[in-house]
């Protein structure tokens, strides 16, 4: 998902929670999830900003402030229940180095798109497969969705390997879709489906937290 932050959409009847009040703390072997806080800004300037994270994802903000103004505006949208955010925390730390995004592309949360943004010290740790699991189990289980999807820029190898390493289905290109730095990228577009996913789990076994 390369576009931060998302538009505004109406939710309907989502599946009834409190993750409109406040997200849970979803735990994982190396990383934490949870709500976005405005303490988190500087630890997301520095980590989202450098050229290989951003070099795929739309412009993040340039300041604390305009990262302060995004995490205000996630909380916001997640009350409205369209859209929820989690920072992605190692374990013996307390700031974010990273984030998980979902949001609903149909009334109700039936079919979703999600994307994900890690400080590249994070990358190749783990983090993000461990994380990833325990948003699209949340997102399958507490949101409801039927069908997960996610674009990825096509020349974005990593990000497009570590989808097919979490067992998304590539299904096809969207060509010229993504406007980065004034030149148009081809996306791929990748989907879970619920059905699949509790298939895979059930494979997988239970996960070590």
């Amino acid at each position: 998902m390369e576009k931060m932050p998302f538009q505004p959409r109406t939710a309907a009847a989502t599946v009834a929670s409190d993750w409109r009040r406040t997200l849970p703390v979803l735990e994982a072997r190396s990383v934490t999830l949870r709500q976005l806080e405005i303490d988190d800004a500087p630890a997301l300037l520095a980590m989202l900003t450098t050229e290989e994270v951003a070099r795929f994802i739309s412009p993040p903000p340039t300041s604390v402030a305009g990262f302060e103004r995004f995490i205000a505006w996630t909380h916001q949208q997640r009350a409205a229940g369209s859209y929820v955010c989690f920072a992605v925390v190692p374990r013996g730390m307390t700031t974010a180095v990273g984030l998980f995004q979902v949001r609903s592309l149909e009334p109700g949360f039936g079919t979703a798109e999600w994307g994900f943004a890690l400080g590249s010290a994070y990358w190749g740790t783990g983090a993000f497969i461990e994380g990833a699991r325990e948003v699209v189990d949340f997102a399958i289980d507490t949101l409801g969705v039927h069908r997960l999807e996610a674009r990825s820029a096509v020349q974005n190898g990593r990000g497009n390997g570590a989808l097919r390493k979490l067992g998304a289905t590539q299904e096809g290109v969207l060509r010229r879709s993504f406007l980065k730095d004034g030149h148009y990228l081809d996306q791929a577009l990748w989907s879970i489906l619920d059905s699949e996913w509790r298939q895979a789990k059930a494979v997988w076994g239970p996960r070590v937290h």
